[in-house]
């Protein structure tokens, strides 16, 4: 292990040797010969150059939170349950409903359940009850909704 030797300071030569070690750490700004904007070598003319602020008299970055407002947004939900609300209130009313299917054939009835696949439809005029798989489904509206 290497053994530090230090050598006593007197109290006047502490304020020397304290100024010139700190000297190292500060950075002379000067100006660059390399321009990111201007490629054949010559510096740009001295109206085009921008004194940078010493660092001291830069204001401080402020880290913001996640999710504050003028960052990234949050992402939607995957499920809004837009869709089970209005089964549902649909199911309590008991709305008649036109349901109309992907090859246009019309279902008339009333939403008696419903899950993530399919709904079930109780008909009225003595046609049996029919379930339907929602990807079958190119759209549906309240009976009488529709008239024109």
């Amino acid at each position: 292990m290497k053994e530090i030797l230090m050598t006593p300071v007197p109290a006047g030569d502490s304020a020397e040797r304290e100024s010139f070690s700190n000297r190292k750490l500060i950075r002379p700004t000067l100006p660059r010969a390399e321009n990111h904007g201007n490629h054949n070598g010559a510096p740009p003319p001295m109206q085009e150059r921008r004194e940078r602020p010493e660092r001291h008299d830069r204001p401080e970055r402020v880290e913001r939170p996640m999710g504050a407002p003028g960052g990234k947004k949050p992402a939607p939900p995957e499920q809004t349950n837009a869709e089970n609300f209005y089964y549902q209130k649909q199911m309590q009313s008991r709305t008649p409903m036109v349901i109309v299917l992907r090859d246009g054939e019309e279902i008339h009835g009333i939403i008696e359940w419903y899950d993530r696949n399919c709904i079930k439809v109780n008909r009225e005029n003595g046609d049996p009850n029919v379930m339907i798989y929602k990807p079958a489904i190119k759209y549906m509206f309240k009976e009488g909704e529709n008239v024109k």
